[in-house]
């Protein structure tokens, strides 16, 4: 059974022009793309998307960051999306990430 999750293509990889390599990946791991959209979030959109990080000290630096500038975010299906979309991205820390997992921006 197929199910969905989301993905954000971050500011720093659209800036990059690095967009289309990552759909590139997505797409070969067996994704389906049912939505894709370029936005640009406020600081407070940005904010409230991540307001579960609020009391972390990261999250002044989080939100100005994905403020910043243009996201690609997007609704993926495949089944068990949710684990595959975990492994596919790698580790959310780029120092921790594996070999060619680091173009991942998400």
């Amino acid at each position: 059974m197929s199910n969905l999750t989301f993905g954000i293509i971050k500011p720093d990889a659209v800036r990059a022009g690095n967009q289309g390599k990552i759909i590139d990946r997505i797409l070969a791991a067996g994704f389906n793309i049912r939505g894709m959209k370029l936005i640009h979030q406020t600081k407070k959109q940005a904010e409230g998307f991540y307001a579960v990080h609020a009391e972390r000290p990261f999250f002044g630096e989080l939100t100005e960051f994905m403020s910043s500038g243009p996201c690609v975010v997007l609704a993926l299906e495949k089944e068990n999306a949710v684990p595959a979309w975990r492994e596919l991205m790698g580790a959310t820390n780029p120092a921790e990430a594996a070999e060619g997992l680091s173009l991942i921006h998400i």
